[in-house]
């Protein structure tokens, strides 16, 4: 979902690198078919549900210990306000690339720069500089570019009976977005949408997520360096032309990358996913109607496809939920725990409710300073292509049982692989 820069959720390379310090064999990942579930249970689903320890963490253990590797002490935050209390700290915890890399005992170099892993004055200033970029009122002019793009994707279904809505809608949509966005050659899309979609799959080992994100970095080196020779219309452009020299490529590089990590595989999962789920419910799809804004609340609520956020190093002692933090410990925090948790959703969360009576805001975007960026991006997106969809196609149902579906097994970005419809 267009969630840039949290992605605005978390970069799965950082799991890479975990698991690259402790592959054994010959090769840089002989031997690491997969993480061990120990590690990734807190991406797994049954369905669109969180699995069953999810909702026993959030309600008995909402702050609990997450065996790691090398004799580290990592934990699992699940619980809604404890997990408040670390994403809003800005004096308990370090994004840091060079401070995490020194706990796993990692190059520097291999930094892959961007916000996520930044902490202020430099997370400040790179912030401030890309903020402009994501008002309302420079997305505005985003909008008919949208639904230009959204029309057009459905034009290309129409006449047709079945289709594979996740590959002929809910990701070109995005893609198309964030080229627009960037400046990207139209005629790159389908390369950048590989490179996004490999970066967040750990179900295969922490390889093919590294390789993605150096050649993610490489290509926007390449584009970077023509858009300083003859600034485009895209952010990037846009960037070089009112910040010039105050930002260096590399910088410009995470920049970009953590809009197309942002921008691209979450904003097409959530379409995926509340097609999906508008689809199985008729009372549900009413509320594109009636009530479009709290039906797409709901739905980013109940999904929270950034399972979790960046992995955050602790800076000094102090306690989280009852339990003992101590300064070098990696904390992560499940968004998709905390967004099922009942102190904050009112009562049955694993049910989809638009009338739902939540008492505290959802964090399906992250919260604090490292909060999704391109947040109305994504909501303008939602807005765009849901009720485009259904409109065009009203009868459109599962051409598969619902069981059939097949589901990333271990992503930071949760999704699905496919998903098969009859249009008419």
């Amino acid at each position: 979902m267009g969630m840039t820069s949290l992605v605005s959720a978390v970069r799965s390379q950082v799991f890479g690198l975990l698991a690259r310090r402790f592959a054994g064999g010959n090769g840089p990942y002989a031997g690491l078919a997969m993480l061990p579930d120990k590690l990734l249970w807190p991406l797994h689903r049954d369905g669109l549900d969180p699995v069953e320890e999810m909702a026993r963490r959030v309600e008995g253990d909402p702050v609990s210990r997450l065996p790691l590797p090398l004799g580290m002490r990592g934990w699992l935050i699940t619980g809604y306000e404890p997990v408040r209390e670390v994403l809003g700290s800005l004096d308990g915890y370090s994004n840091d690339f060079g401070k995490f890399a020194g706990r796993v005992g990692i190059n520097v170099t291999q930094d892959p720069g961007g916000l996520g892993f930044a902490d202020p004055p430099v997370h400040t200033r790179l912030r401030k500089a890309l903020t402009p970029e994501f008002t309302m009122r420079r997305l505005t002019r985003l909008q008919p570019r949208i639904e230009a793009i959204v029309q057009g994707r459905l034009d290309e279904m129409a006449g047709k009976r079945d289709v594979d809505l996740w590959n002929d809608y809910a990701l070109p949509v995005p893609a198309l977005t964030i080229c627009e966005l960037l400046g990207v050659p139209y005629e790159d899309r389908e390369y950048f949408q590989k490179l996004s979609t490999a970066r967040f799959d750990l179900a295969d080992g922490a390889g093919a997520s590294l390789d993605a994100v150096g050649e993610s970095l490489t290509y926007l080196g390449g584009l970077i360096d023509k858009q300083r020779r003859e600034p485009g219309d895209g952010l990037l452009g846009s960037l070089i032309r009112t910040h010039g020299n105050e930002i260096d490529d590399r910088e410009l590089a995470g920049l970009a990358d953590g809009v197309l990590t942002g921008g691209l595989e979450t904003s097409a999962s959530m379409i995926a996913l509340g097609a999906l789920a508008l689809m199985t419910d008729d009372g549900l799809r009413a509320g594109l109607s009636e009530n479009l804004d709290d039906t797409i609340e709901e739905l980013l609520r109940y999904m929270t496809v950034v399972q979790v956020a960046f992995p955050r190093v602790a800076i000094r002692d102090h306690k989280v939920g009852g339990a003992d933090i101590r300064a070098g410990d990696i904390v992560i925090c499940s968004l998709s725990g905390a967004d099922r948790d009942p102190s904050a959703t009112g009562p049955a969360p694993e049910k989809l409710d638009t009338g739902r009576p939540m008492k505290r805001s959802h964090l399906a975007f992250g919260y604090g300073i490292h909060r999704c960026i391109g947040a109305e991006l994504a909501r303008m997106e939602l807005r765009i292509a849901y009720p485009a969809l259904f409109e065009r196609f009203p009868q459109m149902s599962l051409a598969v049982p619902e069981r059939e579906l097949t589901y990333r097994r271990a992503s930071i970005v949760f999704g699905l692989d496919a998903l098969p419809v009859n249009l008419s």
